[in-house]
Formats: structure tokens, sequence, C-alpha cells
């Protein structure tokens, strides 16, 4: 019996497979078991030798302990793999969720703020996100301390919330927000890209802010420093053509400086969960939210003779700074596709990391 999901698992948990890679996989394979099939020969033609493709069993074994606990797995393609997370460029390829599935596919608002919030802050979080939960709209947050776990107590109070996760389901991340994950799987899910048994790491973060982005048609800030995960959400968000609303805060708090730029930026200023609700579509497939898609991802047929001097080019202007892809086809002069075909080839080869919203570096040679 031919498993389509266990093969996207595999595919997904391959060395080498980013999200991107996998979305063009699947794009020009049209299924997972075709694209695994292919991947030794497309990796030898990278220049990667010793290629092995995810073993079968792991990939069982992950997927029964999830089962055994409760949780579902969701692959993108999947029926209730979440509708506005898909549209991303470089969706997750895999979601573990503990809770209802569906519920991450309702009208829903990201709520994220700083952990080391003032009592205000977190108290403005918690109220925001009570009204918002009661209007009907679900409260996505990432289970931090401070303003995240605020956000999650006060959409329990009246309606359902999305906790997203940056490690395993049986990681809860901090680990004192134990019995709130517990309660937000029981009255709506907690999600996850990472395997079960991972423990949560400073690079697992950013993609864990891409899925808060993109379940949600706005994502708020209630305070955030200049520098903070908050407004990296906030960037993907505004990349994914969602829109961002920011609390005010006082000038002396620098936990509000971050917050306060967004609302020079032109960020919405918000002050009640109203502000909120009259600006979002009763459809979140309103065409604001829909017209974002990367036309680079599209199945376009490149010749493999054609790549090695676009990946020679791709590889002298890349660093291990990140860099923005559409930055990188404006200086390469080659066609986006063959730049995105290049890109996903060096990935294979494990010579450059393809990261969330759009980035890519060069990966360390070992």
């Amino acid at each position: 019996m031919r498993d389509e999901q266990l093969a996207k698992l595999r595919l997904a948990r391959t060395e080498g497979v980013g999200p991107l890679t996998f979305k063009r996989l699947l794009a020009r394979f049209d299924t997972a078991i075709d694209a695994l099939a292919a991947l030794p020969d497309l990796a030898a033609s990278a220049g990667r030798s010793h290629f092995a493709v995810y073993p079968e069993s792991k990939a069982a074994r992950e997927r029964a302990t999830l089962c055994k606990q409760g949780g579902q797995l969701l692959c993108l393609g999947d029926k209730l793999y979440p509708k506005l997370l898909a549209l991303l460029p470089d969706p997750p390829p895999v979601l573990s969720v503990l809770g209802d599935p569906a519920v991450l596919s309702t009208r829903s608002v990201g709520l994220v703020g700083a952990r080391n919030a003032s009592a205000n802050g977190m108290r403005m979080a918690e109220a925001l996100a009570t009204e918002l939960a009661a209007a009907g709209i679900t409260v996505v947050s990432g289970l931090a301390r401070g303003i995240d776990g605020a956000a999650h107590t006060g959409a329990l109070h009246t309606g359902r919330t999305v906790a997203a996760i940056a490690g395993g389901l049986d990681h809860p991340y901090p680990p004192e927000h134990a019995p709130l994950q517990a309660r937000i799987a029981e009255k709506g899910a907690v999600v996850t890209e990472a395997p079960w048994g991972t423990a949560p790491q400073s690079r697992h973060f950013p993609r864990r802010n891409r899925i808060i982005a993109g379940l949600s048609m706005g994502v708020v800030v209630v305070e955030a420093a200049l520098r903070s995960g908050s407004l990296i959400t906030a960037r993907l968000a505004q990349e994914a053509g969602r829109e961002v609303y920011a609390i005010p805060g006082s000038p002396l708090d620098p936990r509000c400086r971050g917050s306060n730029d967004l609302i020079r930026q032109g960020a919405r200023m918000t002050e009640s969960a109203a502000d909120i609700v009259a600006d979002l579509p009763d459809d979140p497939f309103r065409d604001r939210f829909t017209g974002f898609a990367e036309p680079a991802l599209a199945a376009v047929a490149v010749p493999d003779r054609s790549l090695p001097p676009v990946r020679a080019e791709l590889l002298r202007l890349l660093s291990a700074s990140p860099t923005d892809i559409d930055v990188m086809i404006r200086h390469s002069q080659f066609a986006p596709a063959a730049v995105m075909a290049a890109l996903s080839q060096l990935e294979l080869a494990l010579r450059v990391e393809i990261l969330p919203g759009n980035r890519v570096c060069l990966v360390a040679q070992r």
C-alpha cells in the first residue's frame, strides 16, 4: 500500500530537504513517493555523495509515537493542513498537533510580545486576548513567558487559542508552562514543526515565529524591544501579506521601543480588540491575504546542465549571514526559476540553508 503521508514525513526529515525544497519537489514530482525515489539522483547531480533518504522505520516510529500520545500529523497537502499557513512560500512540510487541528484553520490573530513584560503589558495582553476570543477569534501565540503566556490565559477565559512551540510536543517550553500547554491542547491546539523528542534550541524559534505569522490574518505586538523575536514575527506577517498591529507604550520603557517603532513604520495603532475585529475580513481568503505567492516556486522545468553556472554564482554571492532570496535573484541576473532550482540543489548538497522568511545563507563546511 502506498503511504503518501509517511513518504512526506520521510522527505521532510531527509537531511538537506528544507521547506522550500520540499515544496518544489512536490510540485515537480506530484507525489512524495516519486520525489523520494528521485532524491538520490538529484543529490548526486548536485555533487553530494553518500546520500541517504530518511529511513522508513524511523518515520513510522515518529508517527506512531505521536498518535499514541494523542497527537496528529499534518503534512502539506493534507485536507486538515491549515490553509493560510499553506500559502507561505516556505510552509512547514510537516506539523505535529495536539488538540483539534481544525482550530488551525479558523479566523485567527497572533498576539506576541516581550518575555520580560511589564505588569501593564501582561494585563493588556490578557484583556485583549479575552476580548478577541469572545468575538470568535482564535488567539495564536508562542507559549513564552510574559506576553505570550498572558495571551493564552486570556483567550482560554472565553474561547480558543493556539500555541506554536519551538520544540517537540513532549518538551513544553518554558517548563513551568507545561500545565498551560495541556489546557491549550484541551480547548484549542498546540502545534510544532519539530519532531517528537526535540528539545527547543535558539535556531528553532524563527520557525515557530513563522508558524504564528502564517496561521494568523494579523499579528498584534504588545511590547517588544528593538531587537526581539516579536519583531521577527511581525516582519514575517507583513511579508506574508497579513496585517500588523501594535499597542503603543511609554517611550521611556525600552520594552516598548520596538512596538512603538512598528507604529512609526505603518503598523496599525491598537487600543482594544474592537480595533482589530472591525479591520479583519469575515473571509480569511480575501485577496489581501492570498496575493503574495512567490511565482519562482512554480514547477518550471530547468535543465540540470544549465544549473552549474548558477550554483557557482550563488555560492560567490552568498555568505554565512542570511540574505533575502529576492536580492540574490536580482544580483545574480539569472532567471528566478533557475535560481530557485539551483538553491534547491545546493540545499540538497548541504552547501546552503534556506531559512524562514525567504532567506538563504551558506552552511559552514565540516
